[in-house]
Formats: structure tokens, sequence, C-alpha cells
């Protein structure tokens, strides 16, 4: 299991909602997850999970 870096979610590494950040690969529960962690992956990386985002 992965945790989601946007809302603290646990996520299957199968999940369609990945993306590529410094050479790792972050899951996401969601597509706005996805959307707000592509926006500003550091904001999460640094700051840890916030909840789920605005759709």
């Amino acid at each position: 299991m992965q945790i989601d870096p946007v809302c603290g979610m646990e996520v299957e590494e199968n999940s369609q909602y990945k993306s590529m950040y410094k050479g790792k690969i972050y899951y996401f529960c969601s597509p706005h997850c996805k959307k707000a962690f592509d926006k500003d992956p550091q904001e999460y990386l640094t700051k840890g999970p916030k909840g789920m985002p605005d759709a």
C-alpha cells in the first residue's frame, strides 16, 4: 500500500492516478488529489497530507 500525499488515504499501487516527481512515483486515490499534487508537489511533500482537495 502507498499513501496518497495529498489526502493521506491508503492507495493500491495499481491506482490509475500516478505522478512521477524527482524520480519517485506517487499514487493518488482520485484525479482531484493527483491534480492538486501536480500543481504544487513540494507543498505536500514538505508539509504532509492536508485532506481531500476541493473538486
